[in-house]
């Protein structure tokens, strides 16, 4: 191989000669320097590119979770916040405060258009239940609900509003089966307390992090198809309940009446035996009692009997007058009417001496 002696004898000798740049040197070269429009473009963008993904703002009804290479960090409250840039760190808000609503059930119309641009139908169906007593039922819902563990709903469960639709439909089949198709027609408030309760266990349960906020029914009916026979039967049941109504109402009026006729009847012929056992008693005493005064005084007191009897008996036979069988004129003065006192006096004063006659 063939040395140039001339080359490296030039070069060794600018080796020697080399001397370092200087401070001063170094900042006269950057003050010189002028940027083009491409390298300015390049940092501008640089700039708002590091600013947009180290800052960003959570909102006042939601908060902001954070991921390090796709694992769970911390969450962030309402305001301004910072972070590593993206590939780094990234934000998933989630809104905790606002009410998602969820409908089961549509109406022939939305049905119908659901059909007509090819979309999923399924959920027309699911307002058809079967009730307690074998009918069917067309059972509308809606489901309002929050979010209540952000990191359980974005991580423990990959589709969370399916699966809530999923729960709400199972909760309310278990409901509505365990009830008559008048129940669940007249009873919804009651339906929708208790579907509520059973469906916020299974989506406890789930881990969700979903927090039912309320259920609400609409208005509750049968097909279309079977209205007309529902509403006979209906009417055949109302007629029944009339008639037994009407029944009790006669067997109300009539059954109290009779016991209470029995009742009168009894307790009246309670009181006349009772009546009657009291005079039979008093007339046994007064008997007796006479009995004993008559075997004191035989002749006192059966004159007295006798006075007694005819002081009760003649005041009932009205105008009297008593002659003497020898009497044969009567005087044409004389006032016979006035005599009755007579009498009396008469009837008294003999009471007035048996009675001293005892003393």
């Amino acid at each position: 191989m063939a040395w140039d002696w001339d080359k490296l004898q030039k070069q060794h000798n600018r080796n020697q000669d080399f001397v370092p740049p200087q401070w001063d040197d170094i900042v006269d070269k950057f003050k010189n320097f002028k940027f083009s429009g491409g390298w300015i473009i390049g940092i501008i963008v640089l700039l708002i590119y590091f600013s947009t993904s180290t800052i960003f703002t959570v909102g006042v009804d939601e908060v902001g979770v954070v991921q390090r290479f796709g694992k769970y960090i911390r969450i962030a409250d309402s305001g301004l916040r910072f972070k590593f840039p993206a590939g780094i760190e990234e934000v998933t808000k989630v809104k905790i405060r606002y009410i998602f609503k969820e409908e089961f059930g549509d109406s022939p119309e939305i049905s119908s258009n659901r059909a007509r641009y090819g979309l999923d139908t399924r959920s027309s169906n699911v307002n058809l239940m079967l009730t307690g007593d074998l009918n069917v039922a067309v059972v509308p819902w809606i489901v309002q609900y929050r979010v209540g563990d952000p990191y359980n709903f974005l991580f423990k469960v990959h589709d969370p509003r399916r699966l809530l639709r999923d729960l709400s439909e199972s909760t309310m089949r278990l409901v509505v089966g365990d009830r008559s198709i008048n129940e669940v027609i007249s009873k919804r408030e009651e339906i929708a307390d208790q579907s509520k309760l059973l469906l916020q266990e299974e989506l406890d349960k789930a881990d969700t992090g979903i927090q039912v906020v309320t259920v609400e029914m609409k208005k509750t009916n049968v097909p279309e198809k079977v209205q007309p026979s529902f509403n006979e039967v209906n009417q055949a049941i109302q007629e029944k309940e009339k008639l037994i109504y009407q029944a009790r109402e006669d067997y109300n009026k009539a059954i109290p009446a009779a016991k209470g006729e029995a009742e009168k009847n009894i307790k009246k012929a309670e009181g006349y035996s009772l009546d009657r056992i009291n005079r039979a008693k008093g007339d046994a005493s007064r008997f007796m009692s006479q009995q004993k005064e008559y075997e004191k005084a035989r002749d006192v007191t059966r004159r007295r009997l006798y006075l007694e009897a005819m002081k009760e008996l003649l005041p009932k036979l009205g105008p009297k007058f008593i002659f003497d069988s020898n009497q044969n004129n009567i005087l044409p003065f004389l006032n016979l009417n006035g005599n009755q006192n007579s009498l009396e006096n008469i009837l008294k004063s003999q009471e007035n001496s048996v009675n001293e006659g005892k003393r």
